[in-house]
């Protein structure tokens, strides 16, 4: 390639050295002729004659140029595109589509370096090591670059990715992307990175009314607070029972599970109700 380019300049340069010599040529001709002209001799002169002739090498002089001109801008604007879509077929190779749960949005394989962090991104530590968050993407410092990572068990970011998706197990809401669940955790205001919640096949993105329990939002709660207020109410009750709705069986022996499922509905009902919703 840079043979090439060498090769195109040198000719070029030849090219320009021979417009300038013509030119030279094409002037002299004409001051020749302008003191013929001076002194009536301007019939068929020698000077007229080659300020003809040198016109016209200099006008296909300058006509091989342009069209050399044209060429090389051809080549330079088709490089150009080439290498735009090798760039474009390297960021497909670089992303994976993640389909989960209809996600259906693309991120950059784990492994993959970059130079430098998107514009916008979110710092945090964790454990003493630093992290970096940016569109539902994670990233490590590692040498001179930072590597697509999956993020720890426990890391919290203070808002969710533009692109997320809400799933439910057991009535509790989980927050998707990028093959990481987050929990909200009302006490530090964040949202955390959690295991996979057991149970996936009874995962479902429509918000369910709580295990068969109906809510309505007697005070005009947002989304966003009932939200919050489900997992709290959630949490309490798990507490209290030692029923958990995410896991297999509640996470109780078999036996057990009916009489906990009553218990837990119990509690997460009146935790509701003083909050001001009407469960039924």
């Amino acid at each position: 390639m840079f043979g090439s380019d060498s090769r195109k300049d040198a000719k070029r340069a030849k090219e320009e050295s021979v417009l300038t010599q013509e030119l030279g040529a094409l002037c002299e001709s004409i001051r020749c002729a302008h003191q013929e002209f001076k002194q009536g001799r301007n019939d068929d002169s020698r000077c007229m004659r080659n300020e003809v002739v040198n016109a016209h090498r200099v006008m296909r002089t300058i006509a091989a140029l342009l069209l050399g001109m044209s060429v090389l801008t051809g080549i330079a604007s088709a490089d150009s595109r080439r290498d735009d879509a090798d760039r474009h077929r390297d960021r497909q190779r670089e992303a994976v589509l993640d389909r989960r749960y209809n996600h259906d949005h693309y991120y950059p394989a784990r492994g993959y370096a970059v130079r430098q962090l998107p514009a916008g991104h979110y710092a945090t530590r964790y454990r003493g090591s630093p992290y970096y968050f940016h569109g539902g993407v994670w990233y490590r410092p590692y040498g001179p670059r930072f590597v697509v990572v999956a993020p720890p068990i426990g890391i919290g970011i203070a808002a969710l990715p533009p692109f997320y998706t809400t799933v439910w197990f057991g009535g509790v809401p989980y927050y998707y992307a990028d093959n990481t669940y987050y929990v909200w955790r009302p006490q530090q205001r964040v949202y955390e990175v959690t295991e996979p919640p057991g149970g996936e096949a009874s995962a479902t993105t429509v918000a369910p009314n709580s295990q068969d329990l109906f809510i309505y939002p007697k005070n005009g709660q947002t989304d966003a607070q009932q939200a919050t207020d489900r997992y709290e109410c959630h949490d309490w009750a798990r507490q209290q029972t030692g029923f958990d709705p995410t896991q297999p069986s509640g996470g109780v022996d078999e036996s057990q599970t009916a009489g906990k499922r009553a218990d837990y509905q119990r509690a997460q009902t009146a935790c509701l109700e003083a909050r001001g919703y009407t469960v039924r």
